[in-house]
């Protein structure tokens, strides 16, 4: 009887090793594709009135601005500021969420590392391996 139990564990450790395996493998070989997708996303968004684009890459790093010649008539150089600034941040914020959507779908669901792009917190991303540290895993 003992033995039997031992076997159905055994195989039940066994299939959940296999899924965990399969998950390890789809993300290893999708990690250069996603990688390269990285690279190349670009996120542009413009000021509500159009005088204003922002380009931004993956990281909400600032690539590009342009600013329209129409905006020079104005001579109002806070209000170009602030309008750059927002433009900017907009993209940022963009650029994050679609930064996200791209790693989720290359990791399993309810991954800490999609939730950590999304909250940029540390304490979240490693409270899971803190747990599994204090339990001995």
């Amino acid at each position: 009887m003992a033995e039997s139990a031992d076997r159905d564990a055994n195989r039940a450790l066994r299939a959940r090793f296999d899924e965990v395996y399969g998950q390890y493998q789809r993300l290893r070989s999708g990690l250069d594709e996603l990688q390269a997708r990285l690279a190349e996303l670009r996120v542009t968004e413009r000021s509500d009135d159009g005088q204003v684009t922002a380009v931004v890459g993956a990281r909400g790093e600032l690539i590009s601005v342009e600013v329209s010649p129409a905006v020079f008539h104005d001579r109002d150089a806070r209000a170009l500021s602030r309008k750059i600034t927002e433009t900017v941040l907009r993209a940022n914020a963009a650029a994050g969420t679609t930064t996200r959507e791209l790693v989720a779908g290359y990791l399993p669901p309810g991954s800490p590392s999609v939730e950590f792009l999304r909250t940029h917190d540390f304490g979240a991303l490693l409270g899971r391996a803190d747990a599994a540290v204090s339990r001995g895993e």
